[in-house]
């Protein structure tokens, strides 16, 4: 290579170009968003600056790295709505600040000194304050001194002003009392399920009259949801798997490649205990062999555990030459050694023997071709893919498709929840349930390599089944309320004449210190619900799906609230709800500021901002 003089014309184009991009990055505010455009929007009289709006979403992400240790994207970040969180924080901060100006709120030099002083990025190796590392942090946040000092005069000036909002908002003993007796009391019930064997008479048969006047009465049970007729074309290796040949050499080659799946050496179950030295190791084995001890006493008086000594199952070249003649020299289950390991001189214990296992060739032969008979058919799918958009482009209909290309031609009616067939696939559902009548069909992936395309044909509205088409539904259902209308009434009148225990032939169960979130097996799901509505000694008869169930509480224990993890969970809980009691008036405030004062947004300039984040 020759070097020489730089060629004065190729400066010259350097400049240029480097002139454009400078001017070209300040149309969209580029350095430090200080181009043409310099605030998001404004409350009142405090605009909200494009840099401070950044600022708070490039922290925002930055936490949720750190929180999550996964470098979100701004695009998925938007998709969670952190742009607009973002957005509203900043507002409402903005907000209060303008809130302070109006009223003359602020703090003296001496209170931001204090804040600055007390901030450990600007303290030096002995403690204190730094005023070179203070300058360098500020310049490497793109800040001046007197804009960060601004910043701290006006973030402790509204903190100010949220202490005065917020200040003393705390739940009273009372109503933290009353939440924590609602949520620990408990209540004990007896109860007794009955069911059709119960009925004093058997059910009658119902007249048509009954039927239709059932079916009539419960048209939402017999309404169908709204369902798509939908034509698709569908295309999967498996279509064309009994089409593919795998030539031989293939086969033995994919063989050859995972002998170690199909061709595994003899493997023993084996425990290691390493020593110090050989004549522990030869100690240890003696007392073992004179029954004097066994290898996991042993194992135990070295504070290990038998997980520390287990190597689990291992062939002999796992072992070393030494070791593995010696464990591999055992005829069944028993202890070798002492012998040098590759962690000094060791005890081994033998488990059990994995005899050799070898899957020849042969027998292997159809799952190696099935393996690469998918794969040459999924890439047969994917070389017909160009075929299929060019034929869809040129407004082939779906049926001409299937006939050129090989792809199956079928027909659904679908709705909301159906999964059978093709609606198995997540993808075919999601575009089943947005496509609508005259879209033109799109090609899809339909996963594991598949391919279709579909055709919304008509929508069809939610309609009532007719009596004729469900009258067995309606029969096996009206059979079912009756049933529990009648137990339930049946039940009823049990229990006004007597207690539980004088009614022949019910099998009374017991449930104890049942919550109001418990759940009794065997029971409706409302039945401690119910049972929580109930005075004590109440007796009450409630449907169940395949009858009635006759409930009656015992006893309502309410909890011990001055134990000491009584105190505890109350203080916890009077934090929380007083952090949201502060949060909600602090948002009522902001609220109220913004509706006072008038809130300005610049979507344009919001966009811009986001666009620089892409």
């Amino acid at each position: 290579m020759v070097k020489g003089a730089k060629n004065p014309a190729s400066k010259l184009v350097v400049w240029v170009i480097l002139v454009l991009l400078i001017v070209g990055l300040a149309g969209f505010g580029a350095t430090n968003f200080g181009g043409s455009v310099d605030s998001v929007g404004r409350v009142g009289d405090t605009e909200i600056s494009v840099d401070r709006y950044s600022r708070a979403m490039q922290q925002r992400l930055r936490s949720i790295r750190q929180q999550t240790g996964q470098q979100l994207s701004f695009s998925e970040a938007q998709q969670f709505g952190l742009d607009r969180a973002v957005l509203s924080q900043v507002v409402s901060q903005t907000a209060l600040e303008d809130e302070t100006d109006r009223v003359g709120l602020s703090v003296g030099d001496s209170a931001v000194r204090d804040e600055i002083l007390a901030i450990s990025a600007f303290q030096g190796l002995d403690g204190e304050f730094d005023r070179t590392a203070y300058e360098q942090a500020l310049e490497q946040s793109g800040l001046t001194v007197a804009e960060f000092e601004a910043r701290i005069r006006s973030d402790t000036a509204r903190s100010l002003l949220e202490g005065a909002v917020v200040g003393g908002l705390r739940p009273v003993d009372a109503f933290t009392a009353t939440l924590f007796d609602y949520a620990r009391e408990t209540r004990s019930l007896t109860w007794a399920a009955l069911g059709a064997d119960d009925l004093e008479e058997p059910l009658p048969e119902p007249s048509e009259a009954q039927l239709e006047e059932y079916h009539a009465q419960n048209e939402d049970t017999f309404t169908l949801p709204e369902r798509r007729e939908i034509t698709y074309i569908s295309l999967t290796p498996e279509m064309l798997i009994d089409e593919v040949e795998v030539p031989e050499d293939e086969l033995r080659a994919l063989y050859e490649a995972r002998i170690d799946d199909y061709v595994q050496p003899e493997r023993r179950l084996v425990e290691r205990l390493v020593f110090d030295s050989e004549s522990a190791a030869q100690e240890a084995a003696d007392a073992i062999e004179a029954g004097d001890t066994t290898f996991d006493a042993v194992v135990d008086s070295r504070g290990l555990s038998m997980a520390d000594v287990d190597l689990g199952d291992v062939a002999r070249s796992d072992l070393g030459d030494a070791a593995g003649e010696a464990v591999f020299g055992l005829d069944s289950p028993g202890i070798a050694g002492p012998v040098q390991s590759s962690l000094g001189p060791a005890l081994f214990r033998m488990n059990g023997i994995l005899q050799r296992q070898e899957v020849s060739f042969e027998e292997a032969r159809e799952e190696l071709r099935g393996e690469l008979a998918v794969e040459t058919a999924a890439n047969r799918v994917a070389d017909r893919t160009e075929r299929i958009d060019d034929l869809l482009a040129s407004g082939a209909a779906l049926d001409e498709i299937a006939d050129e290309t090989g792809m199956e031609l079928g027909q659904i009616t679908w709705s909301q929840g159906d999964t059978d067939g093709i609606a198995a696939n997540e993808g075919f559902r999601e575009a089943a349930s947005s496509a609508q009548p005259g879209d033109f069909p799109e090609l899809l992936e339909l996963g594991d390599d598949g391919l279709f395309a579909l055709r919304v044909d008509e929508i069809l509205e939610p309609s009532v089944q007719p009596f004729e088409e469900v009258r067995d539904r309606v029969a096996d259902l009206w059979r079912q309320q009756t049933l529990r209308d009648r137990l339930v009434a049946q039940a009823d009148a049990l229990v006004q004449d007597s207690s539980l225990e004088d009614v022949e032939g019910l099998d009374l169960r017991e449930a104890t210190d049942l919550t109001r979130d418990g759940t009794v097996e065997g029971a409706p799901e409302d039945m401690v619900a119910a049972a929580f509505e109930m005075a004590e000694g109440d007796v009450r008869a409630l449907p169940a799906p395949d009858g009635a169930v006759l409930v009656r509480l015992d006893t309502i224990t309410a909890p011990d609230g001055d134990t000491a993890e009584a105190q505890a969970t109350k203080s916890a809980f009077a934090e929380r709800a007083a952090q949201a009691m502060s949060q909600d008036a602090l948002d009522a405030f902001t609220s109220a500021i913004q509706n006072r004062a008038g809130l300005q947004l610049d979507q344009q300039a919001i966009s811009a901002v986001n666009a620089q984040f892409q």
